[in-house]
């Protein structure tokens, strides 16, 4: 086991943190559509250590998908979909996380919080009897005051779900035990976890507390979009709307379909696809498989490609790009079983 497996253990550390330093900004903030954006700002200026608390809840989401997607690529590297409840499970926590992130995104209620909310929202129109589910959501004709409210209240509520879901998960993970890079029986090679698997984990929750400290202190805006610094105005849209940058290969996806009820399936299949791998899965395991390699790297890069594509304007090439990058996102989660068979496949 390398450190590879400390995501884990740093999600559930990462994840306290979000719930204890969201607790403390909810003693201050307001959801109301006259003060939320002011509160904030009292938070940051006047409450004693607030822009603290408010940095490490803010710049903790974007450690935490840093985890959890070096976790979801961890677990396609060594096949843990061989589980299908441990996967499963896990996938059900990147949504419910997912979620959570944008509602959360919502609440300092700036330019982008409010058009954010807006398109996202609007997405559900697409659906059948969606412009009345939008119009029920929103409490209203647009995105207002019941809009914001119903966010802050989902938001507090769903980190506590998600906890549900980790026992869960976790459960489900000791039933068989954790899956390993040499697709070795789980069974086989148990040994005690104290004491060098304790300071292995206590190592890379050192180096990654000491990242996010520097983080926190040295770059504290770096993934913040500067035009939420700006309260929000309806009258007024910003030239480019995007979500957090961990959304942006979904986002990517979402625009390279024209159509608008196929963007939405699309949009959700991104995600939803994981679900889908232990039903695809050929029991053969990943080993010291070349091709299986390639298959992630070539995966990995594709995500990379997806998220700087869903930063850029809607405009030519990006729209091409985005829509060959989605073909191939799809493309190499089906061709999963070739890759592995191809591997078995001795040439000499």
């Amino acid at each position: 086991m390398s450190y590879a497996w400390n995501y884990g253990s740093l999600l559930g550390l990462f994840l306290m943190i979000q719930i204890a330093s969201g607790f403390l900004l909810a003693t201050h903030y307001e959801a109301s559509l006259e003060h939320s954006f002011q509160s904030v700002v009292v938070i940051d200026f006047d409450t004693n250590h607030g822009w603290l608390f408010r940095s490490i809840h803010a710049n903790g989401a974007s450690w935490f998908f840093i985890l959890m997607y070096s976790h979801v690529f961890r677990g396609l590297w060594v096949s843990s979909f061989s589980q299908p409840w441990v996967w499963v499970s896990g996938v059900a926590i990147l949504f419910a996380s997912m979620a959570t992130a944008f509602l959360g995104y919502v609440l300092p209620w700036g330019q982008m919080s409010f058009w954010g909310a807006t398109v996202i929202t609007n997405l559900l129109s697409a659906l059948p009897f969606g412009p009345s589910l939008v119009v029920w959501i929103w409490g209203g004709f647009s995105v207002s005051n019941p809009t914001l409210v119903r966010f802050f209240s989902i938001h507090f509520i769903l980190p506590f779900l998600i906890a549900v879901l980790v026992v869960a998960h976790l459960a489900f993970l000791h039933v068989k035990g954790s899956s390993n890079p040499l697709g070795l029986h789980p069974q086989s090679g148990k040994i005690y976890f104290y004491p060098y698997f304790l300071a292995k984990d206590l190592v890379g929750i050192l180096a990654a507390v000491s990242l996010f400290s520097f983080l926190l202190i040295v770059y504290p805006d770096l993934f913040m979009d500067p035009d939420n610094y700006m309260e929000c105005n309806p009258m007024v849209t910003p030239a480019h709307i995007q979500p957090e940058w961990y959304f942006l290969f979904a986002y990517a996806i979402l625009r390279a379909v024209p159509n608008k009820l196929g963007g939405v399936m699309a949009l959700v299949f991104s995600i939803a696809i994981l679900a889908v791998m232990p039903l695809i899965h050929s029991h053969t395991s990943a080993g010291v498989n070349p091709w299986h390699s390639l298959w992630m790297y070539s995966l990995m890069t594709t995500f990379f490609l997806l998220s700087w594509l869903g930063a850029m304007p809607v405009e030519a090439p990006f729209v091409s790009l985005s829509q060959l990058m989605a073909v191939v996102y799809f493309s190499l989660f089906f061709s999963w079983p070739l890759a592995m068979n191809l591997g078995s496949i001795k040439f000499f």
